[in-house]
């Protein structure tokens, strides 16, 4: 098998972005990359995608991607780094627009077209691109965000956030444009393939009773094990199940940074007239 997957866990933020590639071309894509940002003193880093980039560079692999499975709303992307270390092109699911029109006039971005024009390619359902002499097929799974994209390489699929381990559950349908019945179909359209696909996450916060971090799992073990979702649930159950857990959620610690920054594929907005670069905090708004 020519595909080859390393992950990158990102503790601050439980997020797992993945360096994937084809040992036969050595052709390379990111999915969710993580900027790292300290909220309490603004300041960025970038450890996180460093390693990464290393790791690719070691390896002689050249970056040709960077995929977002949506527009995260826990961490700041950091696919313009990609971009410019490596000329690697972003690329989100065509429904980022959606998203776009929702959060622009909240931030007041008057800098962002929301046509997904800050992406250099948005995809649609079906669609796919070239990985050397593999391909990565994109697959429409809204339901957390109405642009959630899951993507599949032979027998490993991305989900982003639609997905958690087994024992942990599902995501979280709150957002603006989430929908929990929509979630439970796109679950349900993952959980159709074949029973030893892979499913690699987005997350993990170690569900009670388990000290590691696990982010890789099966169509299998998410149907026979999956809290929320196993066999057995149906549509009427999850929603329920889903919109009163939703209800006591407290809003991720970096929803107002990230989503301002990620709706622009990672850049931040343009800088004030004394040059510095300023987020906005929008108050009593979501």
């Amino acid at each position: 098998m020519s595909l080859q997957i390393s992950a990158h866990f990102h503790e601050p933020t439980n997020t797992v972005s993945y360096l994937v590639w084809d040992s036969a071309t050595n052709r390379a894509a990111v999915i969710d990359p993580v900027l790292d940002f300290d909220a309490k003193s603004g300041r960025t880093g970038t450890q996180s995608i460093d390693a990464l980039l290393a790791e690719a560079s070691k390896r002689g692999l050249s970056i040709d991607w960077t995929l977002e499975t949506h527009a995260h709303a826990d961490h700041l992307s950091a696919a313009p780094l990609v971009r410019q270390r490596s000329g690697a092109r972003s690329v989100i699911g065509a429904d980022i627009t959606k998203v776009q029109k929702v959060f622009k006039p909240i931030f007041d971005a008057g800098d962002l077209t929301p046509d997904g024009s800050a992406f250099d390619l948005l995809l649609q359902d079906g669609e796919s691109l070239p990985l050397g002499s593999l391909r990565i097929e994109a697959m429409a799974t809204p339901g957390h965000t109405p642009a959630c994209m899951s993507y599949r390489i032979e027998d490993a699929v991305f989900v982003g956030d639609t997905l958690f381990m087994p024992d942990y559950g599902t995501a979280r349908c709150d957002f603006p444009g989430g929908d929990a019945a929509t979630l439970y179909r796109s679950i349900q359209r993952l959980l159709s393939l074949p029973p030893e696909t892979r499913l690699f996450l987005c997350h993990d916060y170690k569900a009670p009773g388990r000290d590691q971090y696990v982010w890789e799992t099966t169509v299998a073990a998410q149907k026979a094990g999956n809290l929320h979702v196993r066999d057995g649930i149906d549509e009427a159950s999850f929603v329920a199940m889903r919109q009163a857990r939703d209800a006591k959620l407290d809003m991720p610690a970096l929803i107002l940074p990230s989503v301002q920054v990620n709706i622009r594929a990672g850049a931040f907005p343009p800088p004030a007239e004394n040059g510095t670069v300023y987020l906005k905090l929008p108050v009593n708004a979501l």
